[in-house]
C-alpha cells in the first residue's frame, strides 16, 4: 500500500507527466495527426509520480540526471508504445523494435525536460506540504533542496 506520505511525493511528476502528454497531444492534433497523443498523459504522469516517490524514499538524488535519464529509458518508449496501441497511428508499420529503439534515443531528451521542470516545481510543492502537516520524506527533500539553494 502506498502511504499518503509517498503520494504527496508523487504530484508534481504526476503534473509534469500529464503535462507533456497534453502538450504532446496538442501539438499532434496542430500538425493534422490523429489524436491519439493525449493517450500519453496517463502513462507519463503514472512514471513522474513514480520519480516523486522513487525520490522520496531515498534511490534518487534531486538534480541529478542520470536516476532520471534510467527511469525514462525504458518507461517513455513504454508509454509511447501504450499510447500507439490505443491510438494506432501507423507509427508502428516498421515493427515493434525499431518504434522502441528510437523511443529510446528520444526518451533522454525527454529525460531532461522532465527534470528541469519537475526541478521547478518540487521545491513549492514541498513548501506547502510542510505547511499542511508532518511528512518526513517532505521534509527531508526539503531540507536537501534548501542546502542545494544555499550552496
Amino acid at each position: 500500500m502506498v502511504s499518503r506520505h509517498s503520494l504527496e511525493l508523487a504530484v508534481p511528476g504526476l503534473v509534469v507527466g500529464a503535462l507533456a502528454g497534453v502538450m504532446a497531444g496538442g501539438l499532434t492534433l496542430f500538425a493534422g495527426q490523429p489524436g491519439g497523443a493525449t493517450f500519453l498523459a496517463l502513462p507519463l504522469a503514472l512514471f513522474g509520480g513514480l520519480y516523486g516517490m522513487l525520490l522520496g524514499h531515498g534511490p534518487f538524488r534531486p538534480g541529478t540526471f542520470a536516476p532520471a535519464g534510467l527511469l525514462w529509458l525504458p518507461a517513455f518508449p513504454l508509454s509511447r508504445l501504450a499510447q500507439e496501441s490505443v491510438a494506432a497511428t501507423g507509427a508502428l508499420a516498421d515493427g515493434v523494435l525499431p518504434f522502441l529503439a528510437y523511443q529510446a534515443m528520444v526518451s533522454l531528451g525527454f529525460a531532461i525536460g522532465f527534470l528541469w521542470l519537475h526541478e521547478r516545481l518540487m521545491p513549492s510543492w514541498l513548501l506547502r506540504v510542510r505547511a499542511r502537516g508532518h511528512n518526513p520524506r517532505a521534509d527531508r527533500l526539503l531540507a536537501h533542496y534548501v542546502r542545494s539553494a544555499s550552496a
